[in-house]
């Protein structure tokens, strides 16, 4: 086992430890369920939202409509309470000092600090996909999926579909993820580096609804949670999700590459 994966393993066992960890997970999963009690208790329902009209004529749609809501502040929120004290903890906790006389270069234990939030990040999404479907599935049955384009898809196409847009929706939360990990290694203060994710986020998002920020609006952070509607088209529309991938690509490999250097030349002698 190389040293990266002993950091890595050893960080999400770490995580699996702490109560805000399972705070964020538990939260990915209790949503949908709310959201599917609240939806067979009372009549109408989200029409105005992508696939909102469809909900209660399969579980399918489940996941795709409380994607659409969870984007604004709760999957952010849920990422930046572990992203945003991966590092600053040490500092709080004055471990890192011990962690490096473990014969741990600092570029492994960084990787295997980022990686370990991404796994949380992967797992919140997918978790509230499940949950979504399955308690959808249970209300309203595993039918046939209608896409964005008013086409009927098969329930298994649905389900492909389903785990294509969740992959593509976990690149903007681990952008989010990426500055929260930068904000935690520079200001060493994990209340800070929350919030302050948490409100990067929400300025994406902020300055994707503004008039005149049109001609840059496709490549702000925000604007990729809806790149999964591309596969819901019939047939697939790839602009999006193709242009999601460089432009994710970048919210997430500046913030870490900046985080990196700043943990590498680190002092920890005062930690």
């Amino acid at each position: 086992m190389t040293a990266v994966a002993r950091v890595y393993r050893w960080e999400v066992a770490k995580l699996l430890a702490q109560k805000r960890t399972y705070l964020g997970l538990g939260a990915a999963a209790l949503v949908p369920v709310i959201f599917v009690v609240v939806l067979v208790l009372q009549t109408g329902g989200p029409n105005d939202v992508p696939l909102g009209r469809y909900i209660r004529n399969t579980g399918l749609a489940v996941p795709f409509v409380v994607l659409f809501f969870m984007s604004i502040w709760g999957l952010p929120l849920i990422t930046a309470l572990v992203a945003g004290d991966i590092v600053a903890s040490e500092s709080h906790n004055g471990t890192l000092k011990t962690i490096l006389t473990r014969s741990r270069e600092r570029g492994e234990i960084f990787v295997g600090k980022s990686l370990a939030v991404m796994t949380y990040t992967l797992t919140a999404v997918f978790a509230m996909g499940l949950i979504g479907l399955v308690a959808g599935s249970v209300a309203w049955g595993f039918h046939p999926l209608t896409s964005l384009s008013g086409t009927k898809v098969s329930p298994g196409h649905g389900l492909l579909l389903l785990l294509a847009s969740l992959s593509i929706y976990v690149l903007p939360l681990t952008g989010i993820a990426a500055f929260g990990v930068m904000l935690s290694t520079v200001t060493q203060n994990s209340a800070a580096s929350v919030v302050g994710a948490l409100m990067w986020a929400l300025l994406m998002q902020l300055l994707g609804v503004l008039p005149g920020t049109e001609s840059f609006r496709p490549y702000l952070l925000g604007t990729q949670f809806d790149a999964w509607h591309g596969f819901l088209r019939v047939p697939a529309d790839w602009v999006p999700v193709v242009r999601a991938l460089w432009v994710c690509a970048l919210y997430i490999g500046i913030p870490l590459l900046a985080a990196y250097l700043v943990f590498l030349r680190r002092d920890v002698a005062g930690d």
